[in-house]
C-alpha cells in the first residue's frame, strides 16, 4: 500500500495556530472530506496508522487539538469544551471544507458533539468514537488522571518504550516510540481541564439537535459506553446508528485494527 500522507500544515483559526495532518490519494483530493478530532492525549501524528487507510477513501484531515502536538499551547489560552468545539467549527470554516464527515475519538468525539451543537456548517455525517458519557451525578469515566499527568511526566522528562509499555502494555513497539517521542507535547493543564470536564459537562444535551446522520462506534471491552448508556443516548437521537467493536478496548484501533474498520459497517458508504 503506497503512502496517502501528503503534508503538515497550519492555519490561523478561532485566534490561535491549528496544525494538522492531511492524507489523501495525490490523484484524489477532490474525494470528500473528514476530519478526525483525536482524543485527550493524542496528537494526530499518533492517528498516523490509522489516517492512511482512511486517506485511500477521504480527503482526510487530522487535528492537532490546541495543547497538543503542534498546535498553540500555553497557560495563556483557555482549554474549555466549548473554546475546542469552537477550533473545530473555525478549523473547517477557515480551510473551505464543505460535506465534511466530521470524526472524533474519546475527548475528541465530545469537542464534535458540541461542534454540532455550537453551530458547525457544512457536516454531512458525524462519527463518534467511543465519548467519555460521564458528567453532573453520572458514573466516572473509567480512567484516572493521574494516568495521563504520570506520563505526561516521564515523557517530559524523557522517556523510552520501555517507561510507556508500563502505561499501554498491549501496544507494538512502533506505537510506544511514536507516544514517547510525542506526549511530551500534551499541555498538562489542558490535560486535566479536559479530564475534569469529562465529568462536569454534561454531552448528553448535545444529542438532540443532530439534523446528520451520527454513528456511535463503542469499544467492547472499553468500559466507556455501557448498555444503559446506548439506551440513553438512542432515547436522545433516535435516528443513531450503534456499532461496537468487540474486541478492542477505549483505543479501538490500537487494539483490533481491522475491528475498527469494521465497526463503520456501511455508514460511510464506501469499502474500506
Amino acid at each position: 500500500m503506497s503512502s496517502t500522507y501528503l503534508y503538515g500544515a497550519n492555519v490561523h483559526a478561532n485566534g490561535i495556530r491549528q496544525h494538522y495532518l492531511r492524507f489523501a490519494d495525490s490523484a484524489e483530493t477532490s474525494r470528500q472530506p473528514m476530519v478526525l478530532i483525536p482524543g485527550i492525549t493524542s496528537p494526530a501524528i499518533t492517528w498516523r496508522f490509522v489516517a492512511e487507510r482512511l486517506g485511500q477513501h477521504f480527503d482526510t484531515y487530522v487535528l492537532d487539538v490546541r495543547g497538543r502536538g503542534l498546535s498553540s499551547t500555553g497557560p495563556e489560552l483557555d482549554y474549555d469544551t466549548d473554546t475546542c468545539a469552537d477550533d473545530v467549527i473555525a478549523f473547517i470554516d477557515a480551510l473551505g471544507l464543505s460535506n465534511v464527515i466530521l470524526a472524533g475519538h474519546s475527548m475528541g468525539a465530545r469537542f464534535a458533539l458540541r461542534a454540532m451543537s455550537r453551530g458547525a456548517k457544512g457536516i454531512d455525517k458525524l462519527v463518534l468514537i467511543d465519548p467519555p458519557v460521564s458528567g453532573p451525578g453520572r458514573r466516572e469515566y473509567p480512567s484516572k488522571l493521574p494516568w495521563y499527568v504520570d506520563s505526561i511526566r516521564d515523557c517530559t522528562r524523557g522517556a523510552d518504550i520501555e517507561t510507556m509499555r508500563h502505561y499501554c502494555p498491549t501496544w507494538s513497539d512502533e506505537q510506544l516510540r511514536l507516544r514517547a517521542e510525542w506526549l511530551h507535547t500534551c499541555f498538562e493543564p489542558a490535560i486535566v481541564q479536559a479530564f475534569e470536564e469529562f465529568h462536569s459537562v454534561d454531552i448528553h444535551q448535545d444529542f438532540p439537535g443532530i439534523k446528520v446522520p451520527t454513528l456511535l462506534m463503542c469499544a467492547g471491552k472499553g468500559g466507556v459506553i455501557q448498555d444503559e448508556d446506548r439506551a440513553e443516548i438512542r432515547t436522545l437521537l433516535p435516528t443513531i446508528r450503534i456499532s461496537t467493536a468487540e474486541q478492542a478496548g477505549h483505543m479501538i484501533p490500537w487494539d483490533d485494527f481491522d475491528g475498527f474498520f469494521a465497526a463503520f459497517e456501511d455508514f460511510l458508504g464506501t469499502q474500506r
